[in-house]
């Protein structure tokens, strides 16, 4: 019997915990072996040529920004409805931030809306689509804009670890792309971690450089860079769940149709959609409702965690008001005051989805 349904799991296992453990052993905690084979690991899984460790995906989006030269005066679009650190690279590069919106089912950036910004900005220079909640943006279309406009491209796959689109992975149909492995992310190093990834093996020494205080091979700093290194104890866990990514994408997916099954009759609750080119990895299973707080409030006195990904619009928060003034995206806006985020977990069992959903049912009646 279910009496408790937690919003995430994190798995860690006897390896893992061993591979840590002969890290410590070895002596060599930063610039080692095992780094470079997660990236190599990496890359071949997504796809690319090249991958770039780093100490989070906040310093994979920042890299892949300034690897592409872009700083002061530059506009950079990137959607109105995602995590703060989509926006907070490119106003600490002094690059300005154009809003675009985003669909109202699939929570992923307008490319309609992209494409009119885009048109009539002065500086148009990148774009960063988010593949929000573990389904990729309009990939094609965002592609054929750049090249039209000639944009590079950091795509923002934090939460989109091996989503496809018409097969191809999250992050590697970009100049660069960039993943989180904060612990609550389908994959985690046990802490803060990214990797940055592209075909570009001048991109990828840039990167490399730039995550090790502008450093070249040679020794010598000729980039301004700081410390964005990811250590090799992180790697070491990254590895081992590497391994396990695609069973527990797919542990994502079960979850997710058999909410889709029992929520879908009800017509109260919006349920999200995906589109026929994606294969979805449900970093977060986000549905509609019309009375958040109260729909919140039943399902916590039953035990029940949900969360609000995110209540604040990004181009509302103050840090970036105050940089950029005021804009309006109207449908970032209204679905942050309707979404709520929903238990997702690869663990996530059929019985706590059924507990879940009769508990909305119950609301709902």
């Amino acid at each position: 019997m279910v009496e408790e349904v937690p919003f995430t799991d994190i798995y860690m296992d006897d390896e893992m915990i061993q591979e840590v453990e002969a890290v410590l052993e070895s002596g060599r905690y930063v610039k080692g072996p095992v780094v470079e084979s997660f990236e190599t690991s990496f890359a071949e899984q997504c796809g690319t040529d090249y991958a770039v460790g780093v100490n989070s995906g906040t310093s994979a989006i920042l890299l892949g920004l300034q690897s592409l030269g872009i700083g002061e005066g530059d506009d950079v679009f990137v959607p109105g409805h995602t995590y703060f650190a989509s926006v907070s690279p490119v106003l600490e590069l002094g690059a300005n931030p154009i809003f675009v919106d985003v669909l109202r089912d699939t929570y992923t950036m307008d490319t309609d809306d992209l494409e009119a910004k885009v048109d009539t900005a002065e500086n148009p220079t990148a774009v960063i689509p988010v593949h929000l909640y573990g389904q990729m943006v309009e990939m094609d279309r965002v592609t054929e804009i750049a090249d039209e406009y000639d944009l590079g491209i950091v795509a923002d796959a934090c939460q989109a670890h091996f989503a496809e689109r018409n097969g191809r992975s999250a992050g590697s149909i970009a100049d660069v792309g960039a993943f989180s492995f904060y612990p609550s992310k389908n994959m985690t190093v046990a802490g803060d971690g990214g990797m940055l990834v592209t075909d570009d093996a001048e991109l990828a020494e840039r990167a490399r450089a730039l995550r090790n205080h502008g450093r070249d091979d040679d020794g010598v700093h000729r980039h301004l860079g700081l410390n964005h290194r990811m250590s090799e104890m992180l790697a070491a866990v990254g590895k081992e769940q590497l391994q396990h990514i695609e069973e527990w994408n797919e542990g994502r997916r079960r979850a997710a149709r058999h909410y889709d099954e029992r929520l879908g009759n009800i017509d109260t609750v919006r349920t999200p959609e995906v589109d026929d080119e994606n294969s979805h990895v449900y970093h977060l299973y986000v549905v509609q409702v019309p009375d958040r707080d109260g729909f919140r409030e039943y399902l916590a006195d039953n035990d029940v965690d949900t969360g609000i990904h995110y209540p604040t619009p990004a181009h509302e928060h103050p840090a970036v008001v105050d940089r950029v003034g005021e804009t309006t995206v109207e449908r970032a806006e209204e679905l942050c005051d309707s979404i709520v985020s929903l238990p997702m977990h690869p663990r996530l069992s059929e019985e706590e989805v059924e507990y879940v959903c009769d508990l909305i049912a119950e609301y709902y009646e």
